[in-house]
């Protein structure tokens, strides 16, 4: 897709097709550049508006034809809904709606001219970084396993038309966007491959290659030196199956020498079957998403890179699958893990902590400056928030804020759940430091309680994206969250 930024006057503008916003109020309003053209074309739109069809609920669409007085062929009106509520998230609804209908349409070039006429509390950057995002999504296509190759959309160009004091900024949202979008395609397409292809060995090689394409330093760590390590939690979940685990450590050094990392630590489960405690045959074909966390990861190096973030980030994917085997672990066993503490596991299909929680031990060689790991860890916070808000744990408030605050900005949004000790206690155990369940209460806090005792000597946060990393049903597929979140977060960490 090639995106561009322009000044042209939306009058004499000679586009394909010219897309103009239409506000809802006591009566459907046209933004200022859709008023300009209105005039010019005989106030056709107005005519039109006054007869109320036209809800401008966000994502409403008509087009017209041939307007005299112009020099665009085709003048789309786009709902956008009511101004003050014009959020992120609406406005990435409405430029998917838009997408769509351009690409139905076979219109292979379009000028976005609704970055006019904004609420406030969204800038021409953001309602322009977020349409290039929003854009991307909407065209992803998942083709490497499947014979009927879908043809790819004819829409190959979006101009976004702004002020010339837009312009500046307007191309800086472009670039960012772009870089994201690409973050979180190669999320979505890790995320959507099936467990037989995806498997730890893959994803250490899709992390090798990235040093061929991207500034990014790539380590893997095998089983060998996991044992010297003595990460006994770690090595105790892959036991039970076929497939090596894998430790996958990417360095982007964007910041000065010496400079303490953001360290991004994602779960790379490329398969979970529950282990000895089996999960449910029903729907288990979507644990090959629980790697979605280590595929935001990936995601999120790649658009750091490509925007060249003047920031140290550190990328650290434990992949492992959890199998029954006659070697897994089994209800009762007692692992010991890289900090020296001891789990007694009783339940198998709670083992994204027990890789997790080496992994965090780790990443504190790097003396970060942070960590947030992100996991699709529990069925409890997708009972807590479902699919709209991932689920934020934090030791910190300031990081949390960061967090929340650059959720808001991406439309990527996180809400934050208590880890406090009477929770911890939830994890007391007869026969170790820790189990690795606390019970039935409070699923989502406990697994982020337990994650907590290996995170003591750095600010840290935990993402639960168990009900947005993918959606279920006729759209199955993996969605590509957090990466906007942790970009965002990162964007901010750089300034």
């Amino acid at each position: 897709m090639d995106f561009s930024v322009k000044t042209n006057d939306v009058v004499k503008l000679a586009s394909p097709c010219l897309v103009l916003g239409v506000y809802q109020g006591e009566k459907a309003t046209l933004t200022p550049l859709g008023e300009r053209v209105d005039s010019a074309g005989g106030h056709q739109f107005t005519r039109f508006l006054k007869r109320g069809d036209f809800s401008a609920d966000a994502g409403v669409i008509q087009m017209f034809y041939d307007i005299d007085g112009i020099k665009a062929d085709r003048v789309m009106l786009v709902g956008l809904g009511r101004q003050s509520n014009h959020d992120p998230i609406c406005q990435r609804n409405v430029i998917s709606k838009v997408t769509s209908v351009l690409s139905a349409a076979s219109i292979n070039a379009a000028d976005l001219a609704i970055f006019d006429g904004l609420p406030e509390t969204m800038s021409a950057y953001s309602a322009a970084r977020n349409t290039i995002e929003s854009v991307g999504e909407s065209l992803y296509q998942y083709t490497a396993t499947r014979s009927d190759k879908k043809k790819p959309s004819p829409l190959k160009k979006i101009s976004l038309v702004v002020a010339k004091e837009q312009s500046k900024e307007t191309r800086r949202a472009v670039t960012q966007g772009r870089a994201i979008a690409h973050g979180v395609h190669t999320a979505r397409t890790l995320a959507d491959l099936p467990g037989n292809i995806c498997t730890p060995t893959y994803l250490a090689k899709q992390a090798k290659d990235l040093q061929k394409t991207h500034s990014i330093k790539t380590k893997i760590v095998e089983e060998a030196e996991m044992k010297r390590l003595k990460m006994g939690s770690f090595l105790s979940v892959s036991r039970g199956s076929r497939e090596p685990a894998k430790l996958i450590v990417m360095e982007y050094s964007g910041g000065k020498k010496g400079q303490k990392p953001v360290v991004l630590v994602g779960k790379g489960l490329t398969f979970d079957a529950g282990g000895i405690s089996l999960k449910p045959a029903g729907g288990m074909d979507e644990m090959k998403y629980d790697m979605c966390g280590g595929a935001s990861v990936f995601g999120a190096l790649v658009a750091a890179s490509e925007m060249d973030l003047k920031l140290n980030v550190v990328g650290i994917v434990p992949a492992s699958e959890n199998m029954p085997d006659g070697a897994a672990n089994k209800p009762g066993d007692v692992v010991t893990s890289m900090l020296g503490k001891t789990i007694e596991i009783l339940n198998t299909d709670a083992e994204g902590r027990l890789i997790l929680c080496d992994a965090l031990t780790y990443a504190e060689r790097f003396k970060p400056a942070a960590v947030v790991d992100i996991a699709t860890l529990t069925g409890a916070c997708v009972v807590a928030l479902g699919e709209h808000a991932s689920g934020l744990f934090s030791n910190c408030d300031s990081l949390a804020e960061e967090i929340e605050k650059a959720g808001q900005v991406a439309g990527d949004r996180a809400w934050r759940l208590p880890v406090w000790d009477d929770y911890s206690k939830q994890l007391k155990s007869n026969f170790a430091d820790l189990a690795n369940i606390g019970g039935k209460g409070a699923g989502a806090v406990t697994a982020a309680c337990f994650l907590k005792h290996f995170a003591n000597n750095f600010d840290w946060a935990h993402l639960d994206v168990a009900g947005t990393a993918w959606k279920s049903g006729g759209a199955k597929g993996a969605t590509g969250r957090p990466v906007p979140l942790l970009v965002e977060f990162l964007i901010n960490r750089a300034r």
